[in-house]
């Protein structure tokens, strides 16, 4: 099956087209078999990177009015004579198309074939994931306009695999009816992230899923850790939205919500204007007034930017303070699992998170660790140590696609 994976942003569409099918899955024979992205959607100026498997590059700067404009542009891409893609000419190569929906809220447990109802609901969560579902919705509006029923679309959503978190871990320690009546809860999001690295995890030890006792770290731009006992997800660091927790390029993470009246009174500005700081402005872009970007950070930091080197310890500490919590949650794990951006790529950072936990059982070993790239699993600690570290790296969009065709195939999730 040839599946169309669609990522959309606020004012971007990122793509892949799979071929994928259910006996690939044991033996990793899904290909990738054309990607792209269109950033600066709504814009006269958009830029557009398209590529087939093996190809060059199709990269050109054009108006893209909006996510329907932005897919017919991919389509118009895809049946051009010089565009060779294998098994697909067009459209009707295509067998389902999965989309990233980033929260589900407690709604669904797992991927489910869109329709009506289904859209309704996710509609319905909007509410609580303002700076992310309208985006993934305009990827389903679009599609459902251009297509019909003539193509199955998938929803695969971020909070799913958290939807195992015991009410101690999910619930927060407010009057109850607010989750009764509002549904104010802890959701987590990166599921899908996590679920893969965990996947992997499993398979590359040959450990069955009930045996798989890990706590995955998911380190980017967007940064999340996840407790992962019995194979299922039992605690994760982010909550009602993508702010809570740990500290990331731009969010703030965890803070003392005293914070947000403080500010308020002090006339700094409107609960938006607050809300866009905490999400916008803040996290390591804020503590050291440089970037957002950790090759930034470090450069900074060995240049004597106090602030950038500042960023860089909150930063490890965070997520050091994170992993303690969850091994004493935990009763103790069997590795740590480093995925995403910052958590394939930085070395330097993963020493700094790993550093001093001798007494939990965690040792790196740094010729190890300093090997290590993105696009490359291993392990990283030392040999022997009552803990692993590896490095393992994630693929999000594989997932959509392999849980759109057990979708369409009706075929319960098996990861």
């Amino acid at each position: 099956m040839n599946i169309f994976v669609l990522n959309c942003g606020s004012s971007s569409v990122k793509f892949q087209i799979i071929n994928t099918d259910l006996d690939l899955f044991e033996t990793d024979g899904d290909r990738c078999i054309a990607k792209g992205l269109i950033e600066k959607v709504g814009s006269p100026e958009a830029i557009l990177t398209f590529q087939t498997e093996g190809g060059e590059p199709f990269k050109a700067v054009e108006p893209i009015a909006d996510h329907r404009a932005a897919i017919m542009r991919i389509k118009a891409w895809m049946e051009e004579p010089t565009t060779k893609i294998p098994g697909v000419l067009g459209w009707d190569d295509l067998h389902a198309i999965g989309h990233r929906v980033v929260h589900g809220a407690d709604k669904f447990t797992k991927s489910v074939r869109i329709d009506k109802e289904v859209l309704s609901q996710i509609e319905e969560c909007v509410d609580i994931a303002p700076l992310h579902n309208p985006a993934n919705l305009k990827g389903i509006y679009a599609c459902t306009e251009i297509f019909g029923e003539k193509i199955p679309q998938v929803a695969v959503f971020d909070t799913a695999f958290h939807s195992t978190m015991p009410e101690e871990a999910y619930l927060y320690a407010i009057p109850y009816d607010l989750y009764a009546k509002f549904r104010v809860r802890r959701y987590g999001f990166h599921g899908t992230s996590h679920r893969y690295v965990a996947y992997r995890y499993r398979k590359m030890t040959g450990k069955t899923r009930d045996k798989v006792n890990i706590i995955t770290l998911h380190l980017g731009n967007g940064s999340s850790a996840c407790a992962i006992k019995g194979g299922v997800s039992i605690n994760t660091t982010m909550g009602l939205t993508p702010l809570e927790g740990l500290i990331m390029g731009t969010r703030s993470g965890d803070i003392d919500p005293a914070i947000v009246e403080y500010l308020v009174a002090k006339g700094f500005g409107s609960m938006t204007d607050i809300f866009n700081l905490l999400n916008k402005k803040s996290g390591v872009l804020g503590v050291s007034g440089l970037s957002n970007d950790m090759r930034d950070l470090e450069k900074g930091a060995d240049e004597g930017h106090k602030r950038a080197r500042l960023a860089l310890s909150m930063f490890a500490g965070r997520v050091k303070k994170y992993i303690g919590a969850y091994i004493a949650e935990m009763n103790g794990c069997d590795a740590i699992v480093f995925t995403a951006g910052i958590g394939e790529n930085g070395a330097r950072i993963r020493s700094m998170i790993c550093a001093n936990l001798e007494n939990l059982g965690i040792e790196l070993d740094e010729e190890l660790n300093a090997q290590a790239v993105r696009g490359k699993t291993m392990r990283i600690s030392k040999e022997g140590g009552r803990v692993e570290v590896f490095v393992i790296p994630t693929n999000e969009e594989l997932l959509l696609a392999r849980d759109s065709v057990r979708v369409v195939k009706n075929v319960e999730r098996l990861w």
